[in-house]
Parts: C-alpha cells; sequence; structure tokens
C-alpha cells in the first residue's frame, strides 16, 4: 500500500520484497511515538527529494513485531538504510532532529554509492 509521497507501507510479509533492489530508507514508527510524528513531514520530503534514486518506506512497529524483532529494533524512531537487499545503515535516536537524518542520510549514502 502506497502512502503520502509515495512512502510504500510495509508489512512483515512484503518487507524483504520491498528492499531486496536498490536502495531503501526503511522508517521503523509507532503511532504512540511523539518523535517519529514530528519526524514523518520530514521523510515524506525525503521520499520527494530522492524519488528515482532511493525509495523510503515505513513500518508501523506495532503492526510488525515480528519483523522488528527480527530487525532488532529496540527504540523508536528508527531508520535503517539497505541496499539490493541488505542492512547498510541504521540510526535509532529518541531525540533526533530532521538536520540529523538528513546529515546521516547523506554520509550513508555517499558510502553505499
Amino acid at each position: 500500500m502506497t502512502g503520502s509521497a509515495g512512502i510504500v507501507d510495509a508489512t512483515g510479509s512484503d518487507f524483504r520484497d520491498l528492499v531486496a533492489e536498490g536502495t531503501v530508507l526503511v522508517d521503523v514508527w509507532g503511532p504512540q511515538c511523539q518523535p517519529c510524528k514530528v519526524l514523518l513531514p520530514h521523510v515524506e520530503a525525503l521520499a520527494e527529494k530522492y524519488a528515482g534514486d532511493m525509495r523510503v518506506i515505513k513500518v508501523e512497529a506495532p503492526k510488525a513485531r515480528r519483523l522488528c524483532m527480527e530487525l532488532g529494533i529496540m527504540g523508536l524512531p528508527a531508520f535503517l538504510l539497505f541496499r539490493d537487499g541488505e542492512e547498510v545503515g541504521r540510526l535509532a535516536d529518541p531525540s533526533l532532529s530532521p538536520e540529523g537524518l538528513n546529515t546521516w542520510l547523506d554520509e550513508q549514502r555517499k558510502e553505499v554509492s
């Protein structure tokens, strides 16, 4: 299912297929997570900025508990960067700012280019 700004809402059953090819930013979030809600407009802007170059998918943690356990997600918000099915970067920080996310993503994208 595609959400706003072309962001795909992933589930445990389709997650592996969604990250299998190319560069994919995964936003693991929760409806009770205030930092997640604050970052949502920024994540949507990133999806638009990198459209065609990097896909953005969202995983709602309470609806994908088993997947979160498999991925070792310990706190929200959490951002994972996948390249052709392999996790190449991870950021989990409850005090994450949009600027901090930008900096991390720029660094990660340089490393996987």
